[in-house]
């Protein structure tokens, strides 16, 4: 066959480091979520998506088919982490976690996915994102040790 052809859609979380509410204004966590769809967007792997609270992203993209996941989510954080300290006076510590979570889904799943995180305000009325993250895992069945989760 000579042409590479794929379609992986992938679900990517990752949190500010220690979990703190840098992203609490929701103007600015909207700007700040345009920008790192803007970074996806130029990296070959279009955001279907991004959305998120204070403390934590959630993006659905398409995976580029050249460039490699911890590529990708290594160029979105570093760039937006930039970005971000020069948006206001308070954000000079901002930072994210060190690692992040990565899920597959299913094109019949899309939309519920995007649906999914685009509630996330509801959603974490009632669920810490550490619990959130806790289900991804299960549910995906990844083995994890909790001392290495969080940071």
């Amino acid at each position: 066959m000579p042409q590479s052809l794929a379609k992986i859609y992938v679900h990517i979380i990752f949190s500010t480091k220690n979990r703190a509410q840098f992203l609490a204004d929701e103007e600015f966590r909207n700007h700040a979520h345009a920008y790192l769809a803007g970074i996806f967007n130029a990296n070959d792997s279009p955001a279907l998506v991004v959305g998120g609270v204070a403390d934590h992203v959630h993006a659905l993209c398409l995976l580029s088919k050249t460039e490699k996941l911890a590529d990708l989510i290594g160029m979105v954080k570093r760039s937006s982490s930039k970005w971000l300290k020069t948006q206001d006076g308070n954000l000079g510590e901002f930072a994210w976690q060190n690692g992040y979570g990565a899920f597959s889904v299913s094109y019949s799943s899309v939309t519920r996915v995007r649906n999914y995180i685009l509630n996330q305000e509801t959603h974490h009325a009632k669920v810490s994102f550490q619990d959130e993250f806790r289900k991804f895992l299960k549910r995906h069945a990844v083995e994890y040790d909790e001392r290495y989760v969080w940071d």
